[in-house]
């Protein structure tokens, strides 16, 4: 059974009104917008809502009584609002807000439309805000004055806009494209192939666009975290208002008075070498962005008036005590968990708590090895703009380089600066331009050297805690004391690596460096879960 249509909407004081004539019968040739869309014979009003104030209580009824002619089957109902000041948004959106309430709307049987082409252009922006928010759960339409003088010309034209702009195709289009150009920003113009790391491009374009909320961004050192939150602010910039600074700072870099006076600024002769007031970096990125990157390397004070700061918007600089206010969004990064620090003590909860609302983890290279391509061509592309000098690889020497690159064994432990360091030194050896494969041969004996020392150095650090204290802090007393004393501290070795690699097959190439090459088939992670599981150990709880 078809739905029944409901129609809600203003009086037009004036354009409702007919036009005085000397001829009888002539109010029916001029257009009126509520008469008319009741005159439309493949839309049936089942309900129509008349919306009006009681001093034109005499033009309702003479309107009404012209829609009951031209339409009998429509039941005409007159509502008389409350509203005094017609022109004063508040009034207005208040009384029609309270209609609303008691409409109860039932979309189950009726079909709801707005007519918004009467009454004030305040009444018109109020029903379109009630309607859009889905008070009125329905869609808009719109009547318009006929062309010409044709027989039956004064309905008018009438046009229904669904809310839902998704189904209407060129504004769909429109939208999907602006959508695909905050992505590509967000990606710096990279056209990059790994899904999951798109996905998160997409969440991170919603969240940029639509909440001023502090956003958190980990992964592990060379991840791009700094390029992505110069992004976002550039995103915010073209399409969400933004119009201060983006203001960056290392935390790592910050220490003592100096950490403080940097982000908070300082007043004249609050300390030794304060020679001048300062202004802090929170206070320059007034209205703009301030990303704090490793901000978990921040001292307790500092994170203390940092959360008092982003709760309240001011904050005491040092030495002084009178409060400076400052609006900015906060982008925080670091490569650390958090959440371990808390347990420490070296981090505040209520600060994580604060700053966490939106946390995306950047995948490291090792985990979009499909992305390695467009990266290393974005790379050259950068390296042009930077020197003034265009270089390319040939065939085979780019062939080569990214059989490397994408391989398995490839740990890139620095991630992306890894993999711009190997750009510079190939295209800074390369003669006229060309990067041969004498370049890319020497350029993956130098990254293999420097990954497997790196490992080593994992390694020794790992071997310089005692044993027993590393199984003690995943093994009850009872589960060490049945494990011979020699496997005991190849387990810890074992268990220290893995809490230093990104994943299991990343910490496995580590372990079995040397045997691994004798396999034909290089199942490294799955040697090492089965060895965990001797102990009733898993990577993931490591």
């Amino acid at each position: 059974m078809p739905k029944r249509n409901v129609v809600i909407g203003f009086l037009g004081t004036q354009l409702d009104s007919a036009k005085p004539s000397k001829r009888e019968g002539s109010r029916w040739d001029s257009w009126r917008p509520t008469v008319g869309l009741c005159q439309h014979e493949d839309f049936l009003i089942d309900r129509y809502e008349l919306l009006y104030d009681s001093r034109y209580e005499s033009l309702a009824e003479e309107v009404m009584a012209d829609m009951r002619q031209v339409s009998p089957e429509t039941e005409v109902v007159g509502r008389v609002l409350g509203i005094q000041r017609p022109w004063d948004f508040e009034d207005v959106y208040g009384n029609l807000y309270d209609y609303l309430q008691q409409l109860r709307c039932d979309i189950s049987e009726c079909e709801y439309y707005a007519h918004i082409t009467t009454g004030t252009h305040v009444a018109q922006i109020c029903l379109f805000i009630l309607t859009e928010s889905g008070h009125l759960p329905g869609k808009l339409i719109q009547t318009a004055p006929p062309r010409g003088r044709s027989i039956g010309a004064s309905r008018g034209a009438k046009t229904v806009i669904d809310l839902d702009l998704s189904k209407y195709d060129r504004l769909a289009t429109r939208f999907s494209r602006e959508q695909e150009e905050a992505q590509d920003l967000l990606k710096s113009g990279i056209a990059t192939r790994n899904a999951a790391f798109n996905a998160l491009i997409e969440q991170i374009e919603i969240v940029a666009l639509r909440s001023r909320a502090p956003i958190l961004i980990t992964g592990a050192t060379g991840a791009g975290k700094s390029r992505l939150a110069s992004q976002i602010y550039s995103l915010r910039s073209d399409r969400a208002g933004v119009e201060g600074d983006f203001v960056e700072v290392n935390c790592a870099t910050l220490r003592g008075d100096g950490a403080m006076s940097a982000l908070f600024g300082h007043k004249k002769g609050s300390f030794t070498g304060a020679q001048a007031d300062r202004a802090g970096l929170l206070r320059e990125a007034h209205g703009g962005v301030l990303f704090l990157d490793e901000i978990g390397e921040l001292g307790l004070d500092e994170q203390a008036m940092l959360l008092r700061a982003l709760e309240e918007g001011k904050w005491l600089p040092y030495g002084s005590d009178k409060p400076v206010k400052s609006q900015f969004q906060l982008i925080a990064g670091t490569n650390r968990d958090l959440r371990d620090a808390v347990v420490e003590g070296r981090f505040r909860e209520d600060l994580l708590a604060r700053i966490n609302t939106w946390t995306f983890t950047l995948p490291g290279l090792a985990e979009r090895r499909e992305d390695i391509g467009p990266n290393l061509e974005y790379e050259l592309v950068n390296l042009e703009r930077d020197t003034g000098r265009a270089v390319q690889f040939n065939k085979e020497a780019y062939g080569m380089f990214l059989k490397f690159a994408e391989h398995p064994a490839s740990a890139w432990r620095g991630n992306f600066r890894d993999l711009n360091a190997a750009v510079t030194r190939m295209s800074t050896m390369a003669p006229r331009g060309r990067i041969r494969e004498q370049e890319v041969e020497a350029e993956i004996a130098r990254l293999e050297y420097a990954w497997k020392r790196g490992a080593k150095d994992d390694a020794d650090d790992a071997g310089e805690r005692e044993f027993s204290e590393v199984l003690a802090t995943v093994l009850s007393e009872e589960a060490r004391a049945e494990i011979d004393p020699f496997d005991q501290p190849q387990l810890a070795y074992v268990i220290e690596v893995c809490r230093g690699s990104r994943s299991l097959s990343d910490a496995g190439r580590v372990l079995y460096a040397v045997s691994r090459e004798k396999r034909r088939v290089k199942n490294d992670g799955d040697r090492l879960r089965k060895y965990l599981a001797k102990f009733g150990l898993r990577f993931e709880e490591l």
